[in-house]
């Protein structure tokens, strides 16, 4: 099974690669292949003479790597994310947002926006405002009575849908001609404007929280099982639940941040993967997060093919991912379970 498990895992590997190079000739200004690799050859300081424009290399380094860099990366957050959630609340429809990060996150983003603020406001402004709406259902729940799990997810669905109502009052408010449409454009998800410096403010974030969540998947293993059996052997399950719930908001509150809402990925991917290498988290996690990039990647560049102006991708997720995981639990995908 671990020879099986491994192979799946290289394989997707295989298809993330070649889905990057893919991704560079993909869009309304097409680029060959060749040009591509030359591009990327001679930025990385190997002596290879230009044979492509300089609107080639513009595209390439300039639009389309971070981009794809970005998706990945956020692909990679949303889908690791949901798959901890799942393991830590034991719930096959947790997804990201369940703590209250994206509510959080669109609040403080259309905040900036009505206040004027630059793209690196917006930003910050996103990821501030998920951190602090997730620090609040912390304090909520840590006062409510009974289980704590419970009572940590009914506050976040209750201190999301606070938030979500100011969103709400932030766009009435807004000027229809300029601040709206650029709110509702946020909140719909987008890797449109895509530059370095998005990736460099996400990357530090998304790192500290990948890394914690790799090296602790094997203890995940045993708090799905039971806290008995957790603590028989030395594991201490609320401070493990605590620790990966913070780091998978981390990443979450990371992403929503440099791309906006996107749903579905979260959901969808953990369970897509948990076909492919079971509920072992040594394996599911890099596979989640592996999915997650790779369909990230594959829907952005749908996007990018579609329009000349891209249409917002959490509206793709949304197509793709509602009737995906409809077939899940329904007909062929729920009997495949058993």
């Amino acid at each position: 099974m671990k020879k099986k498990q491994r192979l799946i895992l290289q394989i997707m590997l295989a298809v993330l690669m070649i889905g990057i190079l893919v991704s560079f000739s993909v869009g309304q200004y097409p680029v060959p292949p060749d040009a591509v690799v030359g591009i990327l050859a001679k930025k990385a300081g190997l002596p290879i003479e230009s044979f492509w424009t300089g609107a080639m290399e513009t595209a390439v380094w300039n639009i389309r790597l971070p981009r794809v860099i970005l998706s990945i990366m956020v692909g990679m957050s949303l889908a690791a994310a949901g798959g901890a959630y799942q393991g830590v609340f034991q719930n096959p429809m947790a997804s990201p947002d369940i703590l209250g990060a994206s509510a959080g996150a669109g609040f403080g983003a259309a905040l900036a926006i009505l206040l004027g603020a630059s793209s690196a406001g917006i930003m910050t402004g996103a990821f501030g405002f998920g951190m602090v709406t997730v620090g609040l259902v912390f304090l909520v729940s840590h006062r409510a009575k009974g289980d704590r799990i419970l009572g940590l997810v009914l506050s976040g669905i209750m201190i999301s849908t606070l938030f979500q109502s100011g969103t709400s009052f932030l766009k009435l408010v807004a000027d229809p001609g300029n601040q709206l449409p650029q709110i509702t454009y946020w909140l719909m998800g987008s890797l449109s404007g895509a530059r370095w410096a998005d990736v460099g403010f996400a990357v530090v974030p998304m790192i500290l929280g990948w890394i914690p969540l790799l090296l602790l998947r094997w203890q995940l293993n045993v708090i799905t099982v039971g806290d008995d059996e957790a603590k028989t052997l030395g594991i201490h399950p609320q401070r493990l639940r605590l620790l990966i719930v913070v780091f998978s908001t981390l990443i979450t509150a990371s992403a929503v941040a440099v791309s906006g809402i996107i749903g579905w990925v979260g959901l969808v991917i953990p369970h897509i993967t948990r076909r492919l290498v079971g509920n072992d988290y040594r394996y599911l996690m890099p596979a989640s997060m592996m999915g997650g990039g790779i369909f990230l990647l594959l829907v952005d560049n749908l996007s990018r093919s579609l329009t000349a102006s891209g249409i917002p991708i959490g509206i793709l997720t949304a197509f793709i991912g509602a009737p995906f995981f409809l077939w899940m639990i329904t007909g062929k995908g729920a009997r495949d379970e058993h």
